[in-house]
C-alpha cells in the first residue's frame, strides 16, 4: 500500500491534516469547543492546558502538540489575564511554517463575538489547507507509541506481548517506536536495564525506574485498579509483567521525557513520573495523559491496549484500539480495531496478531480512520508535572 502523508518545514511528515483550537486556560475552553463544533467533520480538533499557574512541562507539551508533523495549522484562545505566554507559543507554531491565530476574548468582546470570529478563521483555514501537498512516506518515517489502559488477566497473554512483536517488526524496518509506564514496570527492572544499548543509559533507566518505586510507596498505593483485581490480576508485579511485554525484545535505543523527541530509529523508554518530590497528586493513572504525552515526543499514531474496555481516542494521532479479551471484544466491538483475543478463543498466534497490529498501522496511516476516529473520540489532557532535562547519557547517538 503506496503511504502519502504532509512534509512540513521541520522535514518530518504528518499522517493527517489536523487542525487545532487549543485553549490556554479551562476559563476559554467552552469557547474553543463552541469554535470548533461545527467543523468536527474537517479534522478541526480541540486541545488545550486547563490550569492559569504557569508550567514549564505544560508550555513544553503545547508546543510539540501544535507543532507535530499531524497538524496543519493551529488557533490559540486566550482568556486574556492567565499566564500562560501566548505570544512565545504563537511564534514557534509560525516558525514552524503553519498558519497560526490568537484571540484573547476579553479584547475580541467575550464568547460570542470571539466564537464568531474564530469560525471565519476555521473556515478559510480548512480551504487553505485543501491545498497542502501531499508527499510519499514510509514505515520508517513513523514514530508509534503504545500504552495499555483498562487490563485484565488476558491483557499479558494476548495484546500485550502481540504489540511486542509488532514493536521489534517496526524496529527491523528502522521505524521509531515508544513503550512507557515506568510505574508499571516494577518487578521488571533488571530485564530492562540489562536491554540498555550502552551501561550509561543502563545507569539512567535504572534511575528512572528507582523514582518510579519511589513515587509509588511515598504516594502509598500503586497503579492498581479495583478494575484490575476484578478482570483477574492478582498483583503488582503480575500487572508489571503484562505491560513490560508491549515493549518486546529489541534494545533500548534511549531514555526520553514527555515532549523530547527521539534522535534515531528504534525502541525508546519513555519516562512518565515527575522529577523531585511528590507534587500534584501524581500518580493518579490518566491514560489519556499518557497518549497526551507519547503524541507530544511525535508518536504519529498511539497502540492502546485494553482487556477490561475502554473507549478513549485522542486528539491529534489516530488510536488503534487492540482488545485482550474475547469476551470484552463481543461486548464492544464497535470501539475495538483488533481482536487480539483469537489467542484465548481460537488457533490465532501471537504472531497473526502482530501481523494484523502491523497492517493496521498501514491502514491507519494511508489514512483509513480508526475505530476511535470514526466514533469521534478527540480526547487530550494536560496536567501539572515537573521534570529536569534529558541527560546526554539517556540518547544514544
Amino acid at each position: 500500500m503506496e503511504l502519502k502523508g504532509y512534509l512540513r518545514k521541520d522535514g518530518r511528515k504528518g499522517i493527517r491534516n489536523v487542525i487545532l483550537v487549543a485553549y490556554l486556560v479551562e476559563c476559554a475552553h467552552y469557547v474553543a469547543s463552541e469554535i470548533a463544533r461545527p467543523y468536527k467533520d474537517n479534522n478541526v480538533q480541540v486541545i488545550g492546558f486547563g490550569g492559569c499557574y504557569p508550567n514549564e512541562y505544560a508550555a513544553k507539551i503545547m508546543k510539540q502538540l501544535c507543532t507535530h508533523p499531524n497538524v496543519g495549522g493551529v488557533l490559540l484562545v486566550s482568556l486574556g489575564c492567565e499566564s500562560f505566554n501566548r505570544n512565545k507559543l504563537s511564534e514557534a507554531i509560525k516558525e514552524s511554517g503553519r498558519p497560526v491565530e490568537t484571540l484573547i476574548i476579553q479584547n475580541c468582546g467575550g464568547t460570542a463575538k470571539t466564537i464568531e470570529k474564530g469560525r471565519e478563521w476555521i473556515k478559510n483555514t480548512v480551504e487553505t489547507l485543501k491545498e497542502t501537498k501531499s508527499v510519499n512516506i514510509s514505515v520508517e518515517d513513523l514514530i508509534i507509541g503504545t500504552i495499555c489502559g483498562g487490563s485484565d488477566a488476558t491483557s499479558g497473554i494476548s495484546a500485550n506481548p502481540s504489540v511486542g512483536l509488532t514493536f521489534d517488526k517496526l524496529v527491523k524496518h528502522n521505524s521509531t517506536v515508544i513503550f512507557e509506564e515506568t510505574g508499571e514496570m516494577i518487578g521488571c527492572f533488571e530485564d530492562i536495564i540489562k536491554r540498555a544499548e550502552t551501561p550509561l543509559l543502563a545507569k539512567e533507566i535504572e534511575k528512572a525506574l528507582e523514582k518510579a518505586a519511589r513515587y509509588y510507596t511515598i504516594m502509598g498505593y500503586g497503579s492498581f485498579a479495583p478494575g484490575n483485581a476484578d478482570g483477574g490480576l492478582t498483583t503488582i508485579e503480575e500487572k508489571s509483567l503484562g505491560s513490560y511485554a508491549k515493549g518486546g525484545s529489541a534494545p533500548i535505543s534511549g531514555l526520553i521525557k514527555p515532549g523530547d523527541l527521539p534522535n534515531k530509529s528504534g525502541l525508546f523508554l519513555m519516562d512518565i513520573v515527575p522529577d523531585g518530590e511528590p507534587r500534584f497528586g501524581f500518580p493518579n493513572i490518566n491514560d489519556n495523559v499518557e497518549i497526551t504525552e507519547l503524541i507530544a515526543s511525535g508518536c504519529h499514531i498511539i497502540l492502546f491496549t485494553t482487556g477490561r474496555g475502554s473507549v478513549v481516542g485522542s486528539a491529534i494521532s489516530p488510536v488503534i484500539k487492540i482488545c485482550a479479551n474475547p469476551s470484552t471484544y463481543q461486548r464492544m466491538s464497535d470501539d475495538m480495531d483488533v481482536n487480539a483475543g483469537k489467542v484465548i478463543s481460537s488457533n490465532a498466534s501471537l504472531f497473526d496478531i502482530a501481523d494484523e497490529i502491523y497492517d493496521k498501522i498501514v491502514q491507519t496511516a494511508s489514512g483509513i480512520p480508526t475505530a476511535s476516529e470514526r466514533l469521534g473520540h478527540q480526547e487530550s489532557v494536560i496536567t501539572y508535572k515537573t521534570f529536569e532535562p534529558i541527560g546526554p547519557n539517556c540518547l544514544v547517538g
